[in-house]
């Protein structure tokens, strides 16, 4: 399966007829701007391309009323007096006597792409369209929109193919209340939307764009506002909003042509499974933008179990079972080896370090072959070593990579390390003994922050701790999954208990790990799954497929020799740009679940902005 790209030039047809300030915006070149910039990088080439078909109208008519599509389809018609006329009776609308074909083309590529998906013909897609949709209206086009797009292709996935829990996610500057309006009483599709709302003084200027409104009747929590009252919104204020509202409910249950070329472009590649690339400036959320995400989070959480877990305030804990021998630990460690590490993320992260494409995305280096192991087609086993004598002295320090069936896989995965290093792959998987698990991520680490890495984040499993001399400067984050302690032993090394429930874990990986992650910013990503880690292979492939959006998705992942094949095939199919499998029914964490994450947030905020969610959080 691949992506596909439904278009159809024909969209391009429709155009403003008089003078029109406020609608002369929208006009053909956004989509050849968009398509124009695909072509230039390759990745029209790249895609499934499927020609958009016009919706029927009783395809349109699972959202639109007869006599609105009614109405559109007489502006086919019509002279321009007429249409400007028609076009005057809506907020923000132009009818052009192509208008009908367009806005059925584009509704019906919404259709293409989901029948595409849902019969597996593809794995994923964009739609490329004009007019846009999100604004329509049962009854009325309005803001550009004539046929609401996206409410059409979700309720053909209902109608068609039986779906039950559809998630919109509606990313632009203004609210789509159309969508909002079609589905605020219906729980099977959760729409999201993050919109410029400036206290009620931005386009569309409704009341019901802000935080409280969370839909009606049975659909109460299934409508999601995140108003932004301040411009200027930058990468840690998307990203605080994704971990903090999105995410946590999603698990649970453009105008400028420069930046919309742009836009689709990025999307695309993140679609077709490319690293996405490192994100720049500090990151820290604003005050105005965690003022709008508590907002949302207290208006949802009456209806949703997850936030009202993760709602405990977070201030240090009393004694309890996650802390060692009964006791709360210190804040942070104080003194200069601290402050100095303190001060790193000043200078080390708003400069983060890009890399070319590399011209491997995945490779895996296991140690013996195995007949059993499923690998996709471009995924690459390497069969490569680093030079012995150079293996040999990395390995001097520890003895157990004394033996010849470690020292082997060692020097498969410096070779494979030095390829990530030097931009020539991009993700990967090396095995090693059990045995020598530790002393293999020990060196994995050394190896990758003298050979390139300026910010090294490991997020170890199992019986892996943390090395005693490696030093605290700031440039390794170390994150212990394992056991039944929760310590924030230093700003750059956290120890957090496995959660035994799947709820537990997201809470976990979207509560601390990320946040920490993205506050972070390394340029090389481990994970090491370790003796008597205890993560099944859904629950690793999540964790691998969401920390690969990181570092320009350049993730090595170390395992034991003695893992299933299974788990380094599904490994490799996320690292590789595959969805990971599905962690089945949906849990709630447990209350020792939370309470360990919530003394951890209470430690660590004051340090890692992106934990935050409260805006009196905020230095």
């Amino acid at each position: 399966m691949g992506t596909a790209l439904v278009y159809h030039e024909d969209m391009t047809a429709t155009r403003l007829l008089w003078d029109d300030p406020e609608c002369e915006i929208e006009r053909p070149e956004r989509l050849t701007a968009a398509l124009d910039r695909l072509r230039q990088r390759g990745l029209e080439q790249r895609c499934l391309r499927l020609s958009a078909r016009e919706a029927s109208e009783e395809e349109l008519g699972l959202v639109h009323s007869p006599e609105y599509v009614s109405l559109v389809r007489e502006t086919q018609v019509l002279g321009k007096e007429e249409l400007q006329a028609l076009s005057g009776q809506f907020d923000a609308i132009y009818f052009h006597p192509s208008t009908f074909h367009c806005a059925r083309l584009a509704a019906g590529a919404g259709l293409q792409l989901v029948d595409a998906v849902l019969t597996g013909a593809v794995q994923n897609g964009l739609a490329l369209v004009r007019p846009p949709g999100h604004h329509g209206q049962r009854a009325a086009a309005n803001g550009f929109c004539v046929f609401n797009n996206v409410a059409i292709a979700a309720a053909h996935a209902k109608q068609k193919h039986g779906l039950h829990r559809i998630l919109v996610v509606d990313w632009d500057v203004h609210h789509g209340q159309g969508i909002q309006y079609l589905f605020e009483d219906d729980p099977s599709v959760l729409y999201f939307s993050w919109h410029r709302y400036e206290h009620g003084r931005f386009w569309p200027f409704l009341r019901e764009s802000d935080a409280d409104a969370v839909g009606r009747g049975q659909g109460l929590g299934f409508t999601v506002n995140l108003p932004w009252n301040q411009v200027g919104m930058g990468n840690a204020d998307y990203v605080a909003a994704f971990l903090h509202l999105l995410l946590p409910l999603a698990f649970e249950g453009g105008y400028h042509l420069e930046s919309l070329a742009e836009s689709v472009c990025m999307t695309v590649q993140t679609l077709l499974g490319d690293p996405a690339p490192p994100l720049s400036g500090p990151m820290a959320p604003c005050q105005s933008a965690l003022e709008s995400i508590q907002s949302a989070r207290a208006a949802q959480a009456p209806h949703w179990k997850s936030l009202q877990q993760q709602d405990v305030t977070a201030v240090p804990m009393s004694p309890s079972s996650h802390s060692p021998e009964g006791r709360p630990p210190p804040l942070l460690p104080g003194g200069p080896v601290c402050k100095a590490a303190a001060s790193a993320p000043s200078s080390l992260l708003d400069q983060p370090c890009l890399c070319p494409a590399p011209s491997v995305r995945t490779a895996v280096a296991l140690t013996t072959p195995d007949i059993t192991l499923v690998l996709p087609p471009d995924v690459i086993q390497q069969e490569a070593s680093a030079l012995r004598e150079e293996t040999e002295a990395w390995a001097r320090p520890h003895e157990s990579l004394a033996r010849e069936e470690a020292l082997t896989a060692l020097g498969k995965l410096l070779y494979l390390l030095d390829g990530m290093l030097d931009g020539q792959v991009n993700s990967g998987i090396a095995a090693t003994p059990a045995s020598a698990a530790a002393a293999t991520l020990d060196v994995a680490v050394r190896r990758g922050l003298s050979h390139g890495a300026q910010r090294l984040l490991c997020v170890a499993l199992g019986q892996l701790d943390r090395p005693p001399d490696l030093a605290h400067d700031g440039r390794s984050l170390w994150l212990n999954i394992r056991g039944k302690e929760a310590a924030a032993l230093s700003m750059f090394h956290v120890s957090t208990p496995l959660p035994v429930m799947t709820g537990g874990f997201l809470s976990c990986i979207l509560g601390l790990v990320l946040p920490l992650a993205y506050g972070f910013q390394p340029d090389l990503v481990l994970v090491a799954l370790g003796p008597g880690h205890g993560l099944q292979g859904p629950h690793a492939a999540l964790l691998a497929a969401m920390l690969r959006g990181l570092a320009g998705g350049r993730v090595l992942a170390l395992l034991e020799e003695n893992s299933t094949p299974q788990l380094a095939g599904i490994l490799a199919r996320v690292l590789n740009g595959e969805a990971p499998p599905s962690l089945g029914p949906s849990s709630v964490a447990s209350p020792e679940d939370v309470q360990a994450l919530m003394y951890l947030r209470g430690q660590l905020e004051p340090q890692w902005k992106m934990l935050q969610c409260h805006p009196h959080l905020v230095a």
